[in-house]
């Protein structure tokens, strides 16, 4: 596999409960490097844009309107296979159907207050850290 590199975001329901160490350990534990992050407060504008390709379906109101409810942790991973190793770390997104010891079985709260956000390919990676960060930022 490539070394590459893909996105996360650390939800305000984590934030909120100081749980920004303790999935960075996972993620480190499972081989990737942090090599971007910021902690940053969405605008409604901001999560709109971010989380427009959802617009048409019902979710949308509630998704944007959780994640501007408190600060979260952009940052960009590298490693080997990064995209699929940061989703397999993450679990599912229902945590009840996560397997034990990811970040979701481990951390989220809910369905919709699930700790964590990742890229599910390449390409959307790509996008995605180029929303949040400059070239310069990225350090790895």
């Amino acid at each position: 596999m490539a070394t590459e590199r893909t996105f996360s975001i650390i939800k305000p329901d984590a934030t909120r409960r100081n749980l920004t160490g303790r999935v960075n350990a996972m993620i480190e534990a499972a081989g990737l490097r942090i090599v971007a992050q910021k902690r940053l407060h969405m605008t409604r504008a901001m999560a709109e844009e971010f989380y427009g390709v959802h617009r048409e379906r019902g979710f949308f109101s509630d998704l944007v309107t959780f994640m501007i409810s408190g600060p979260v942790v952009v940052q960009v991973l590298q490693g080997e296979g990064a995209v699929l190793k940061h989703r397999d770390i993450m679990g599912a997104t229902d945590p009840k159907k996560a397997a034990a010891g990811t970040i979701r079985a481990e951390l989220a709260e809910s369905i919709e207050a699930n700790s964590v956000h990742g890229s599910d390919s390449a390409e959307n990676a790509a996008t995605e850290i180029a929303f949040f960060f400059a070239g310069i930022e990225l350090v790895g």
